[in-house]
């Protein structure tokens, strides 16, 4: 199948050991899940027992280093993410959430006794993670969560509720960010935990091959070694979505690649008026603008992934990424769509359920609103969120 990205022979850009993860990873999913991921979608189907062979190919927090973590580089990172959603953003939103998000918040945050007990076993997939901060009335504005925690003696009661958790339904423990007397923090609360219950989110038509669940907190009591120790107020949690929306950045890009090379297959392949629709103008230049779009977009991520492994990444850098790759691959989903016609609404197909998808990466870890305003913030030196 032909990949659009040679277009401008962007693995000249990669290093050996990068493009052998790369490889290692796509032969992975080809087998694994490509074949099944239109009817797990259907289904609404998380298949949960690839997660130890995630965690047995490292890819499970595979940038973060020590306690069983491979230690790859941002870029290898960025390239795995890449892979996963060209086959599905469901399942990259898995190893996205695993990994820098709920792993990512104890490797930063965590004691080494929550290091521990918890890394070595989320690394191997032998247990799952979630991130609770968005809540029913505050997602984009985090800050204002009504979520609460207050001590009691030496334990901690966590009250309140979290929503839009990928992961919650079926997670061993969840990172919940909460508002106490000394600022916001976050607190491990293992699942089992007498008050802490999870609710699926039912009837979605994005990320349906993805678990997206509510946590409800009710008189929760938490000993006082249940806290992250080194995270205060909302860096804490921001830091964690730093880290989310970089592998987004890349996987944004494999779900825009997938769909071309489905447009691409089905043009040449699809006869009408005695030849190929790839021989007509106007279908021409809908794959030569997509392709374009989608190198430059890899070339970004690219970039973005040398800042990171150079330390020099900034979180405006970040949002120029999310802010542009995200919106580039839905407008590539949805054209190519198009080409493939009545077809193109058949599950059969992906560029349909890439911009289902795609709605949701759209809209999670920072909205494409607030990307904007982000970006506008470095520009002029003003905040306009308010």
């Amino acid at each position: 199948m032909k990949d659009p990205l040679d277009l401008l022979n962007v693995s000249s850009l990669l290093s050996e050991e990068e493009r052998d993860i790369q490889t290692v990873v796509r032969s992975f999913l080809d087998d694994r899940v490509r074949p099944y991921i239109g009817e797990w979608f259907e289904d609404a189907h998380f298949a949960r027992e690839l997660v130890p062979e995630l965690g047995k190919m490292g890819l499970l927090g595979m940038h973060l280093t020590g306690y069983g973590c491979v230690g790859a580089s941002a870029v290898s990172y960025g390239l795995a993410c890449l892979e996963l959603e060209a086959v599905d953003s469901g399942l990259r939103s898995f190893v996205s959430v695993q990994g820098s998000l709920s792993m990512f918040s104890i490797w930063k945050w965590g004691s080494e006794e929550q290091k521990l007990e918890w890394l070595p076993r989320l690394a191997a997939g032998e247990a799952i993670g979630c991130f609770g901060l968005t809540e029913p009335d505050f997602g984009s504005n985090p800050a204002g969560m009504r979520t609460r925690a207050v001590r009691d003696g030496g334990d901690w009661i966590l009250n309140g509720s979290k929503m839009w958790i990928t992961n919650g339904g079926i997670a061993d423990v969840a990172t919940v960010w909460a508002q106490t007397d000394e600022g916001i923090r976050g607190f491990l609360v293992p699942r089992g935990t007498p008050g802490f219950t999870t609710g699926n989110i039912k009837r979605k038509l994005s990320l349906r091959a993805s678990v997206t669940s509510e946590l409800s907190f009710d008189n929760v009591r938490l000993p006082a070694s249940a806290q992250l120790p080194g995270a205060r107020g909302l860096g804490g949690p921001l830091a964690c979505l730093n880290e989310a929306r970089f592998g987004i950045l890349f996987g944004a890009v494999g779900a825009a690649r997938d769909s071309l090379q489905a447009a691409l297959a089905y043009a040449d392949s699809r006869i009408q008026f005695d030849k190929p629709i790839s021989a007509f103008q106007l279908t021409q230049k809908k794959l030569a603008d997509m392709a374009v779009s989608l190198n430059t977009s890899m070339l970004l991520a690219l970039h973005l992934g040398r800042l990171k492994d150079d330390h020099l990444l900034r979180p405006e850098q970040v949002s120029v990424g999310k802010l542009n790759n995200v919106r580039e691959a839905i407008a590539i989903a949805r054209e190519c769509r198009t080409i493939l016609g009545g077809s193109g609404i058949s599950l059969e197909y992906s560029p349909l359920r890439h911009a289902n998808n795609l709605e949701s990466v759209l809209t999670y870890e920072g909205t494409n609103e607030v990307h904007t305003l982000v970006v506008g913030q470095a520009l002029t030196g003003q905040s306009a969120y308010r």
